[in-house]
């Protein structure tokens, strides 16, 4: 009898030690966790980004979906964060000589403002592209890596959503990203590379920051808007006549 009442005290008292219990208490407390706490659950569930020069979000169908806001963007624009990505930008510049000055803004009217929209056709269709590509489009972040150089992504740039399409003659990329640099150095980086390879360039400040590039058989919009976290928010699209 004292010896089965040792068995029991020793087996009560080894399942209050977490280790030796059968039912571990944090699998069952998580979902608790989750479901009462909205902004961890997203956080929890949200795909890494672990690279800072190519860092997107992940989402389904995203050539239906390319927004522009962002609730938990990667980082915040930090000071220093802002001046290493500008003085990588410059220094790309310069390896090809001086950098051309950024022209005023023109006094008259862009194109309208991409803040709100959210697919890439819609996008297409509001900076004037080629909408009988829209069909073909497809979203994969690659479409980013494959841009012409004279509408690149500046360094440290985080590539949030990518469509585009390369079939006949329906050339088109859409690439939306976030930087720490000010609107204005997004804007000097963009058209200086479009300078120099030779596009006739407007700037306009209304109904928000852009430059409209246009050659003999490329066009290019650039438009720019603070973005989340003190970031700024920079739209490409560069499509083929």
């Amino acid at each position: 009898m004292q010896g089965r009442l040792l068995l029991y005290f020793a087996t009560a008292i080894a399942c209050v030690l977490p280790a030796a219990c059968s039912e571990p208490e944090s699998e069952a407390a998580a979902p608790e966790v989750l479901s009462t706490d909205p902004l961890l659950a997203r956080a929890l569930n949200d795909p890494l980004m672990v690279d800072p020069d190519l860092s997107w979000r992940n989402e389904a169908n995203a050539v239906i979906a390319i927004r522009d806001g962002h609730p938990l963007p990667p980082f915040d624009a930090r000071d220093d964060a802002r001046q290493r990505a500008r003085d990588a930008g410059r220094l790309e510049l310069l390896e090809n000589g001086q950098i051309p000055a950024l022209p005023p803004a023109s006094g008259g009217q862009g194109k309208a403002s991409l803040a709100n929209l959210t697919t890439a056709d819609e996008i297409i269709r509001a900076v004037g592209s080629r909408e009988d590509c829209i069909d073909d489009l497809t979203a994969d972040i690659t479409w980013s890596t494959g841009l012409p150089p004279t509408s690149s992504v500046m360094p440290h740039g985080m590539v949030r959503q990518a469509a585009g399409v390369d079939q006949g003659t329906c050339v088109i990329r859409v690439v939306r990203y976030l930087t720490p640099v000010a609107p204005e150095d997004a804007l000097e980086y963009h058209f200086a590379k479009a300078d120099r390879a030779r596009f006739r360039i407007e700037r306009f400040a209304a109904p928000e920051a852009q430059l409209r590039a246009e050659r003999r058989d490329q066009e290019i919009a650039v438009h720019v808007r603070p973005g989340p976290g003190g970031m700024t928010a920079v739209d490409v699209v560069h499509w083929r006549k």
